[in-house]
C-alpha cells in the first residue's frame, strides 16, 4: 500500500482552510454573480475545494477512499463543464447574452 505524508510545515488543517476559503469564494461567486460563466467558473471552485478537503482528509487517515472519491469528483466536473459549456453557447447564440436574469424569464 502506498502510504503518503503531509508536509510537516503544512498540517491538515491548513488544508482544511485553504479548502474553507475556497468554498467560501465558490458560493460568494454563486450567489453574487449574473452571467451563466461566472456561475459556472464558481461552481468549479467549489468542487476544487471539495477535492483539497477529500485528498487532505484521506491522507490524514492513510486511506485512499479520499482520493477515489476525489477523482469521482473531477470526472463528474468535467462532466458538467462539457454539458453546462454547450448548454451556454446555445443560450448565447439564441440570446446573445449570458446574463441570467435572461434565464428566468423563460417562456416555454
Amino acid at each position: 500500500m502506498i502510504t503518503m505524508q503531509l508536509s510537516p510545515y503544512v498540517s491538515i488543517y491548513d488544508f482544511l482552510l485553504l479548502s474553507i476559503v475556497l468554498f467560501a469564494i465558490g458560493l460568494f461567486g454563486m450567489l453574487r454573480r449574473k452571467n451563466i460563466l461566472m456561475l459556472f467558473l464558481s461552481s468549479e471552485i467549489m468542487l476544487n475545494a471539495l477535492n483539497i478537503a477529500l485528498v487532505a482528509v484521506g491522507v490524514m487517515f492513510n486511506d485512499m477512499g479520499g482520493q477515489m472519491f476525489a477523482l469521482f469528483v473531477i470526472a463528474l466536473a468535467a462532466s458538467e463543464v462539457a454539458v453546462g459549456l454547450g448548454l451556454v453557447l446555445l443560450w448565447y447564440r439564441k440570446h446573445k447574452s449570458l446574463d441570467i436574469d435572461t434565464l428566468c424569464t423563460m417562456k416555454g
